[in-house]
């Protein structure tokens, strides 16, 4: 227990420092965005059912609408991507590839047709799934409580993957935490259990 304590502290560090990367780079953008009118996230973001756009399901997220949409979006996103990460960057990645191929996949093939997608809630909802699923199947105490607190206290999110406010893509919502889930069964954690040696006793 000790000897994790290290990698766990270098390990946060790390995810602190990605995500602070991150929303620079999403805030960046933004500003570049509103000052061209949002071209950004027309050209950029993703158009439903149009084969050329499918790689713009990566360019989605960084991409908002307005400064209402990342301001609702950059908080959550920045908490529940920390608490993706500090388990190790190589997971984290791995688990944002499946979020964001996920809920793309949702919003291009189900979503209306010459509708454009952009926006960082997809990968929210993503991590939001992650994280608590995570803590269920890894049986770490650590990321047991994590779970718990973040299903109690965005629970309400959830009311999000359901039809709802005109102009919110909640297929984008869904798509993500099928996503999220679905990462944190690929990616769980494997290594065998040790097993407490028992006093043995001769008769």
């Amino acid at each position: 227990m000790a000897s994790s304590f290290p990698r766990l502290l270098a390990d946060s560090r790390r995810a602190l420092f990605t995500m602070l990367g991150i929303q620079a780079v999403i805030w960046s953008v933004q500003l570049v965005n509103w000052l061209d009118d949002y071209q950004l996230s027309q050209e950029y973001g993703l158009r439903a059912q149009q084969l050329d756009d499918l790689p713009e399901m990566f360019t989605m997220p960084f991409l908002h609408f307005g400064w209402g949409h990342i301001e609702a979006n950059s908080w959550p996103l920045f908490v529940l991507g920390f608490l993706a990460a500090y388990r190790g960057m190589r997971r984290f990645l791995l688990a944002s590839l499946v979020i964001a191929v996920s809920g793309g996949l949702t919003v291009w093939l189900l979503e209306s047709p010459d509708t454009v997608t952009a926006g960082a809630s997809g990968m929210v909802y993503g991590y939001l799934g992650y994280v608590v699923l995570r803590g269920l199947l890894d049986r770490k105490l650590l990321d047991a409580a994590v779970g718990v607190v973040v299903a109690a206290v965005y629970s309400t999110l959830l009311f999000g993957v359901l039809p709802g406010a005109p102009g919110v893509s909640w297929l984008g919502h869904l798509g993500g935490l099928i996503g999220g889930l679905a990462a944190a069964v690929l990616l769980r954690d494997r290594t065998p259990k040790a097993v407490p040696a028992r006093p043995a006793h001769q008769v």
